[in-house]
């Protein structure tokens, strides 16, 4: 279900980037620097912008209600499981207490040969 969530999120991002970049700038900016009159009249109609500017909005609000039901859902899953992936500390086992090495042979074993002096 996340992962939908997910993937939904990321195609509403990718529209939300078409549906910016295609409205009519209202302010002027770089359009009215590269030919101003020709780029007004993309569309020929007022209501294009305004089903645009729905459009954004409703991208935007899907994106951030879909960021805060994936948070709400996580930070749940976290707790009702009482452990987190992240939470390396708790996750990993304590380390075994180092051994010292015996200084007496364990039964069944000789001493080592030793070489002759020369």
């Amino acid at each position: 279900m996340i992962n939908t969530i997910l993937i939904l999120m990321v195609i509403a991002a990718l529209l939300l980037i078409v549906v910016i970049l295609v409205q009519n700038p209202k302010g002027g900016g770089l359009s009215s620097e590269f030919g101003g009159g020709a780029t007004s009249q993309m569309f020929g109609v007022q209501k294009t912008g305004d089903i645009l500017e729905k459009l954004t909005w409703g991208f935007f609000t899907f994106i951030i209600v879909g960021s805060l039901f994936t948070g709400l859902y996580l930070q749940n899953a976290q707790t009702a499981t009482g452990n987190s992936a992240l939470d390396v500390e708790s996750s990993q086992a304590a380390p075994a207490a180092p051994t010292l090495p015996s200084t007496t042979p364990a039964p069944g074993l000789t001493a080592p040969i030793e070489a002759p002096a020369e």
